[in-house]
């Protein structure tokens, strides 16, 4: 895995319909706009557009459906962001603790 954040990634996991689409799309082993669509608060034409936004980056894959197109998520762009999510956080993690050491000497009076 490549250590660089992919930021067409992130931006599309930071939306927050586009994270549901995602867990219904994982719970329902798949689905079309129209089956997102009854279960999201947004209009055919918007789950539509967001699912673009997932295919462009490589979160769902899209199948021919008789009239419609099936999404399904693909694991491994998954399994993927997840990783470079998991990755930030660690950095993040570590960069806090050390301000927090930092505030704790500067606090106790001890020269750092």
């Amino acid at each position: 895995m490549s250590s660089a954040i992919d930021d067409g990634l992130w931006s599309a996991v930071g939306d927050p319909t586009r994270r549901r689409m995602l867990d219904l799309l994982l719970a329902d082993g798949g689905g079309t706009a129209t089956t997102l669509s009854e279960r999201l608060p947004v209009t055919r034409q918007a789950v539509a557009k967001h699912l673009a936004v997932l295919d462009r980056v490589g979160l769902v894959h899209v199948t021919p459906a008789g009239r419609e197109r099936r999404y399904e998520v693909d694991q491994a762009q998954l399994a993927r962001a997840v990783a470079q999510l998991a990755a930030v956080g660690e950095a993040w993690d570590s960069r806090l603790q050390r301000i927090k050491r930092i505030a704790e000497r500067i606090q106790s009076g001890k020269p750092g």
